[in-house]
């Protein structure tokens, strides 16, 4: 069955949405790994988290309730490779303490302003057209733009003061709003079981 000409409209955004999260994602884990940056990492985890999200809404619009708890899952699960990978990064970071390159890491926090400015401007056309999960995904592109002005504030001050300290503050005031977000994840996931379950 085709979706309704509305709902063809929201899912070509969440498609989007989830394809830049997708692609940043990947440049910034691989950017963070190179340079051993916690903040590029617990970004790059902020990117993962709301390509989940968006990704959970696109499914409540075609999948059968069985479907989504299967993928609400398989998402969840996820958010754990780059969390171990961060905890890795953080081990070494004090193990031997050496700063990131300051300039990739501001150039990499940029990128992600830009994505996610550009995800927050247009998932606020959608925001009130699939209940709450689609304003929490709205709310999360907009709000991980102040991640982004810190990581670029920490490479600016990386390059004035070469000291590990500005990555691990900002990477762990990441990490710790994260928590938050994959909390919710894992929350919608097991609603969707519930819901598969008939227990809803």
């Amino acid at each position: 069955m085709k979706p309704a000409r509305s709902d063809r409209g929201l899912e070509s955004t969440l498609a989007l949405v989830v394809g830049l999260n997708l692609s940043y994602f990947g440049i910034e884990l691989a950017v963070a790994l190179a340079i051993g940056s916690l903040s590029l990492l617990a970004d790059s985890l902020d990117f993962l988290e709301d390509l989940a999200l968006n990704a959970l809404v696109l499914a409540a619009l075609r999948l059968s309730p069985a479907l989504r708890a299967r993928l609400g899952m398989a998402l969840a699960g996820l958010l754990i490779l780059p969390a171990a990978a961060m905890l890795v990064t953080l081990a070494r970071k004090f193990a031997a303490p050496v700063a990131p390159a300051p300039l990739p890491l501001s150039l990499t926090g940029l990128g992600a302003l830009v994505v996610n400015t550009a995800s927050a401007l247009v998932l606020a056309r959608v925001r009130d057209r699939a209940g709450s999960l689609t304003r929490a995904a709205f709310l999360s592109a907009r709000n991980d733009v102040a991640a982004n002005v810190a990581i670029i504030v920490a490479g600016g001050v990386t390059a004035l003061w070469p000291t590990i300290w500005p990555d691990v503050v900002v990477g762990l005031g990441i990490a710790v709003l994260n928590a938050d977000s994959a909390r919710d994840i894992f929350q919608a996931a097991r609603r969707e079981i519930r819901r598969a379950k008939g227990l809803d």
